[in-house]
């Protein structure tokens, strides 16, 4: 079992910058591949970022690659979302999901998530 907590979500203007955490306890993190989803109202789920147990490997939606970058500090159980040159698109809740093993998932298939953290990008 993990529980996943995230933060630093908030409105923010087109081209800001945003740094959202996410805080895990319970099970061992370091065996957990890491990811961060959005949702935006009305719409699906979509996969943001991912990035293996190691932290040596790292995966991007198409949309966010070269503004967004996720990364994880194990001895302090956090990963995190740097978010650079927002766009009002990119406004959304956004989920911190956790899933065991070494397989880097691109889809909602994670086994535990975080209650999620909005954010809001003006124009």
């Amino acid at each position: 079992q993990v529980q996943l907590a995230e933060s630093g979500g908030g409105l923010v203007q087109a081209g800001g910058s945003l740094r959202l955490s996410c805080a895990a306890s319970g099970d061992t993190f370091r065996r957990f591949t890491m990811g961060w989803f959005r949702q935006a109202l009305g719409k699906e789920r979509d996969f943001v970022a991912a990035i293996n147990w190691s932290g040596t490997s790292t995966y991007y939606a198409d949309s966010v690659k070269g503004r967004f970058t996720i990364s994880r500090n194990s001895a302090m159980n956090t990963v995190y979302l740097q978010m650079n040159s927002l766009k009002p698109d990119d406004t959304a809740v956004y989920y911190c999901a956790a899933h065991p093993g070494i397989v880097v998932l691109t889809t909602p298939q994670y086994d535990y998530w975080g209650q999620g953290t909005q954010v809001t990008v003006s124009s």
